[in-house]
Order: structure tokens, then sequence, then C-alpha cells
């Protein structure tokens, strides 16, 4: 099964790196997905690539969605295209995580209104603002959506988001 991971410029490297190599682990195949295919920088210099454009991707493609933090939520959000998937994938039902700042993403895609989430401590009132339960803890899913607050919560985001996918 393939799931995507979202990438932009200004990433948490860590939030990338991670849930990469542990859906790997866990039997699923990567995808790569940023608004356009192409390297991306992470916060520390480090490159990614993205293997397609989310232009180029619909999420009955892939099995479920991950988005990482850093600074790149704020960018990935003026994407068209990368909220259209948001949305899809979130419309289908299908496992969509969160970690950090991603919950910018979601907001700008309108998916997370009388939903229980969590996400990095400065954008809550963003968060509730938008119409969100936001609660302090390190993993928390509400139907389809899995967020987590930061580094810290990788392992047990990354483990509920691939239970997810393959329990579907």
């Amino acid at each position: 099964m393939k799931v995507g991971i979202l990438l932009e410029e200004v990433f948490d490297e860590r939030e990338f790196i991670y849930p990469y190599f542990r859906v790997q682990e866990d039997g699923l195949e990567p995808v790569v997905i940023g608004p356009e295919s192409r390297a991306y920088k992470a916060k520390s210099g480090w490159m990614a690539r993205a293997d397609v454009a989310a232009a180029e991707i619909k999420a009955s493609e892939i099995a479920g969605l991950i988005i990482p933090g850093g600074y790149a939520p704020d960018r990935l959000r003026r994407s068209h295209d990368v909220l259209r998937l948001v949305r899809e994938i979130d419309e289908a039902g299908k496992p969509l995580a969160a970690i950090c700042h991603a919950g910018w993403v979601l907001i700008s895609a309108g998916v997370i209104r009388g939903r229980r989430l969590t996400g990095y401590h400065s954008i809550k009132d963003d968060l509730v603002n938008a119409g969100a339960d936001y609660v302090d803890e390190p993993l928390v899913a509400s139907g389809n959506l899995i967020t987590s607050r930061g580094p810290a919560d990788l392992p047990v985001w990354v483990r509920a988001f691939t239970a997810a996918v393959k329990g579907r």
C-alpha cells in the first residue's frame, strides 16, 4: 500500500525522515508529494525530493497521508492542489496524520471544525479559532484524523497512523 508524505521548503527533517522510514518498516510504500516534483530544503539545510506534484495525484492512489511540521505547513497551505488532496483524503475517511505546525494545513483545508485534535502549542489559538477542540496530549485520534504535538511524539503518532492504514 502507498501512503503520501507531504513536503515543502523549511520542513522539519525529523518529522519527515522518521515517518518515511517507519512506514517502510511496517510494509507501506511512501510517496513523497510536494506542490511541485522537485527537491526541498529542510530547516537544517538537508534536502529531500518530492516524487510527485500534488496536482498529479489523487486520494484514490494512496491509503493515507502524513503532513510533517516545521515551517513547511505555512507554505503547503498556499497550494490549492495540496489542500484538494487533504480534503479528498479526509472525505474518503482515509488516515490523515498531522504533527506540530501541520494543523495549519488542516485549517486551510477546512477539515477540523468540531474535531478533537492536538498540535504544537504555538498554533493552539489558530486551531481553536478554526473550530477545533484542542487538547494537549501526545496523540489524539478523531475519526481518521491522527494528530501529535511535535518530535517527541513521533513514535506514538507514526504507530497510530500505520495501524490505521493497515486496519482500514
